[in-house]
């Protein structure tokens, strides 16, 4: 039976928006007819699925104000919100790239031996599941979904139950398509969806915490399907004494502010060699006092609201036991509440240490805590020091050297004196792959070539001539 998920406005405070979920029991029958187009979405070839796709994005464009406005409801910001728009286009052309290359390495002749003609193949899952997070609504629920479309997948997407309003102007726009209405479905639900939507695929995505990612690995693992995880993160960076001060609290307020720092790559904790240390702080300060928050109005400042109330309750829980065990905050402070909604500044934190949960746990919100280190070993151990392994950052005098403790940090990427990849707002990466470290994630990377290859298995025809 379908029910009804009250959904909180996270400017209000209101719960001012009522989800029906979709019926658990008419999962099989969803996925049985996604099923039964996929052979057809497989034959239109590379080129024909680009053309379908294409034509959607035409439509999504048309809608465009009704999406937003739905993602902006849903998150209470409003430039994140406009960059989420902004994304399906990108990462189509981007796609497009990649796929024709792919289609064709994998095509062609491999090699001849002993009068036996090799060929390779690639056979796309039939369908794909897509369990996606609410910091980025619309465009993280198509991160994983438009590369397995372009493989020749049919898609189930379960976006998250806290942000879920912009799926219904999306599903219009849908149907406007009938070959991408045919391929592609949005369900909504709680976890009751989620975990019911595992045994009806042939392949997970799963992007969210660590603790519900082992959860889904587990269903995966006794379904016996893939599961492809991209989980929590603790991203370190490590501020070297060669490091020009300005460009390091800019580049790192940027990486941990953003959206809040409601994303997964924001940078959470911060080493700097014990003899700039002071210096840099007071420049952290002081450009972290230059940001205002987007309240009243969504253009008053752009620092947008905590999303998740339970969330703005963990960074406080982290900030108080960081205070308590001897922490210094010199400025921001905890997350209040205005209106009805939560709100966090960004906040600079000193003498902090491993004992706390502000460096240890994922705290998801705009809060730079900074530890002083003397050498460069105890920097890249510390940065070490953590069960994730997202991604990271050093600021250097020189790439050389920037790229030298890179190469030791136990993280995905790393950006050297840029935090471009961590506040890249998700979905716009580029062609490089990258694998999560530790409890961070598993499997194949959902960026680059291998963003589209991992939702194929490969196959090689052996021709006796």
């Amino acid at each position: 039976m379908s029910k009804i998920i009250p959904v909180r406005n996270p400017r209000t405070g209101q719960y001012d928006y009522e989800l029906k979920t979709t019926d658990v029991h008419s999962l099989p029958a969803i996925a049985a007819e996604l099923r039964s187009h996929h052979a057809d979405w497989v034959a239109l070839g590379l080129e024909g699925r680009l053309k379908v796709l294409n034509a959607w994005r035409v439509e999504v464009e048309k809608a465009r104000g009704a999406i937003l406005d739905a993602v902006v409801a849903d998150t209470g910001r409003l430039i994140e919100s406009e960059k989420e728009m902004q994304r399906l286009p990108a990462s189509i052309d981007r796609l497009a790239i990649m796929a024709r290359e792919v289609f064709a390495e994998r095509t062609l002749s491999l090699r001849s031996m002993k009068g036996v003609e090799v060929h390779g193949g690639l056979s796309p899952f039939p369908l794909v599941g897509v369990i996606s997070p609410w910091n980025f609504p619309l465009s993280s629920s198509l991160l994983d979904t438009i590369p397995a479309l372009v493989a020749g997948c049919t898609a189930i997407v379960k976006p998250s139950e806290i942000t879920p309003r912009f799926v219904e102007p999306l599903l219009e726009t849908l149907r406007k398509v009938p070959e991408m209405y045919a391929v592609l479905r949005y369900v909504n639900g709680d976890k009751e969806i989620g975990e019911a939507l595992i045994g009806q695929v042939d392949a997970i995505c799963f992007t969210g915490s660590a603790a519900t990612g082992q959860k889904v690995a587990e269903a995966a693992g006794r379904a016996f399907i893939p599961a492809f995880l991209e989980l929590g993160g603790k991203d370190p960076v490590i501020v070297t004494a060669s490091a020009d001060i300005d460009k390091a609290a800019a580049g790192i307020l940027s990486g941990s502010v953003a959206n809040a720092g409601q994303v997964c790559v924001s940078l959470e904790r911060i080493y700097v060699d014990r003899k700039i240390a002071e210096s840099f702080v007071e420049k952290l300060v002081e450009k972290s006092q230059q940001l205002k928050l987007a309240y009243p109005t969504l253009k008053d400042g752009t620092i947008g609201p905590i999303i998740l109330e339970r969330q703005a309750h963990a960074i406080n829980q982290h900030l108080n036991d960081a205070v308590a065990k001897g922490a210094r905050i010199r400025c921001g402070g905890l997350v209040e509440q205005r209106d009805g909604g939560w709100w966090a500044s960004p906040t600079v934190v000193t003498d902090v240490d491993h004992d706390m949960m502000l460096m240890t746990d994922e705290t998801f919100g705009p809060i730079m805590p900074v530890m002083v280190y003397d050498t460069i070993e105890d920097a890249v151990q510390l940065a070490n020091d953590s069960t994730y392994g997202l991604s990271g950052a050093v600021f250097s005098g020189s790439s050389e050297e920037g790229l030298g403790i890179a190469r030791r940090m136990e993280v995905g990427a790393v950006s050297i004196n840029s935090s471009g990849l961590g506040t890249a707002a998700i979905g716009e990466g580029d062609f490089h792959e990258k694998n999560a470290f530790k409890q961070s994630g598993l499997a194949g990377s959902r960026l680059g070539y291998d963003s589209i290859t991992r939702f194929m298995r490969k196959k090689a025809y052996l021709i006796q001539n």
